[in-house]
C-alpha cells in the first residue's frame, strides 16, 4: 500500500499541487489541489492531504522554501509507536507519509461547542512528558495542534520538537482551561471564529512584546 501511495503522490499529486507560505506565522495557502485529494489541514510549514483510496494514511507536503522535513523525520524516529502520536512511514521530497490521526482539534471543539474532557488535557501532558524522555522539546503545542479522539487526547504536529528554545503555549492553554473552561457549561457554547482569531493574534503579540 505504501509503495502505491508513493507512486500516486509523486506521479499525480506533486505535479499538480500548488502551495505557498505567504507568512511564516500563518498557515500556508493551498492554491490548487488535484482531484480527488482532500485538504486535511494546513500548518505554517506544510499542508496535510488525504486520498480516498488510502484510508488511514495522509501525506504532509512542505511548502517551497520551508525547512524542517528532516527534523520532523528525526522526531518521529525518536517517538516510535505511541498512542498519542502519528507515525512516519516514508520520507520523500518534499513530503512525509504519516499515519492518519482522526478526531477534532481543541480549537474546533471550542468553535463548535464540543466539550473537552479533562482526560484529554492529562493525555496530552503525558504524551509531552514522553517526548521529553526521548530528548525532545515539545514546541508549538496549541489548540490547533492537539485533538480530541474518542475521549482521549492526541498530538497532531511534532514538527518543532527539536527546537531548543522554551515554549509555553501548552502551559498557557492549560492555565486557561483550568481557570475559565468548564466542559459542562462553556464547553457547550459555540465561540465565534473571529473571537478565537483575535485571541490567537493577541496572544502572539503579547508573547512577542
Amino acid at each position: 500500500m505504501i509503495s502505491e501511495f508513493i507512486d500516486i503522490i509523486e506521479q499525480e499529486l506533486l505535479k499538480g499541487l500548488r502551495i505557498e507560505s505567504v507568512d511564516p506565522h500563518d498557515p500556508i495557502e493551498v492554491q490548487f489541489l488535484p482531484k480527488p485529494w482532500k485538504l486535511v489541514g494546513a500548518g505554517n510549514y506544510a499542508a496535510v492531504l488525504s486520498h480516498p483510496d488510502f484510508n488511514g494514511l495522509v501525506v504532509k507536503v512542505y511548502a517551497p522554501g520551508r525547512a524542517g522535513l528532516e527534523e520532523e523525520v528525526e522526531v518521529y524516529r525518536r517517538l516510535g509507536k505511541h498512542p498519542a502520536y502519528s507515525e512516519c512511514y516514508h520520507a520523500g521530497s518534499p513530503y512525509l507519509i504519516l499515519r492518519r490521526l482522526s478526531g477534532i482539534t481543541l480549537y474546533n471543539c471550542v468553535l463548535r461547542g464540543v466539550p473537552i474532557p479533562r482526560q484529554v488535557i492529562e493525555d496530552i501532558d503525558s504524551a509531552l512528558d514522553f517526548a521529553r524522555s526521548k530528548g525532545l522539546n515539545p514546541h508549538d503545542v496549541h489548540g490547533k495542534n492537539v485533538m480530541l479522539k474518542d475521549g482521549r487526547g492526541v498530538v497532531v504536529d511534532v514538527s518543532d520538537f527539536l527546537k531548543a528554545e522554551p515554549c509555553f503555549m501548552w502551559d498557557d492553554l492549560k492555565k486557561a482551561y483550568g481557570r475559565f473552561y468548564s466542559p459542562v457549561f462553556i464547553g457547550r457554547v459555540k465561540v465565534p471564529e473571529w473571537m478565537l482569531t483575535a485571541v490567537r493574534k493577541g496572544y502572539r503579540y503579547f508573547k512577542r512584546s
